[in-house]
């Protein structure tokens, strides 16, 4: 991954730290380009680097956005019920 994409998700994920309640769908929607796993894997690191930080809800918010869009993405494992 180039610098320059980390950045764009680092600017993303600044962005949806400080928009209001409620328009962080707005603000992913802004840039479709940057929605992937790398987009995942870059929120799941910023999301563990704030836990460490004693910053827990930005933190639950971060995981929360990651686990939602790794659904929407289809990188979320879909469980089965054993039959």
């Amino acid at each position: 991954m180039s610098d320059h994409r980390q950045d764009q998700y680092f600017n993303l994920i600044d962005q949806l730290l400080k928009c209001p309640n409620g328009q962080e769908p707005e603000v992913l929607d802004s840039q479709p380009e940057l929605l992937d796993a790398g987009l995942v894997k870059s929120l799941m690191q910023v999301a563990t680097m704030m836990a460490h930080q004693d910053h827990q809800d930005a933190a639950k918010f971060l995981i929360f956005i990651a686990r939602q869009l790794s659904k929407e993405l289809g990188l979320y494992p879909q469980v089965s019920p054993e039959s």
